[in-house]
């Protein structure tokens, strides 16, 4: 059983590791590495873009470990895709973004 859920947690992360990559495609800008990493996000996080504004949120990597954060990303490929240059777009409003992240912090 544990097997089965290790191997469940690596499927998991190379999935999650997909979608990162691919809403990365940013390309060589001013103010993105060569990987089209933004420079101003720290290590071990990413910015999503959340709401009708678009509202910048830098959030860690541990967020992709929750389900609610998964079918938050699933619902963003359904609706937007992965492959284009707007960065990775939530989509719901900013204050159930919010709601649902601060639940994870703790």
């Amino acid at each position: 059983m544990a097997n089965r859920k290790s191997n469940k947690f690596h499927q998991n992360a190379l999935v999650l590791k997909q979608i990162l990559k691919r809403c990365s495609s940013l390309g060589k800008k001013h103010g993105y590495d060569d990987y089209g990493i933004p420079l101003d996000v720290p290590k071990g996080h990413f910015a999503v873009y959340v709401g009708e504004n678009r509202t910048r949120y830098i959030v860690p990597i541990s967020f992709l470990a929750h389900p609610e954060f998964q079918s938050l990303l699933r619902q963003a490929e359904e609706e937007f895709g992965f492959d284009h240059d707007m960065g990775l777009t939530i989509p719901c409003e900013e204050v159930v973004f919010r709601s649902l992240t601060s639940s994870m912090v703790r």
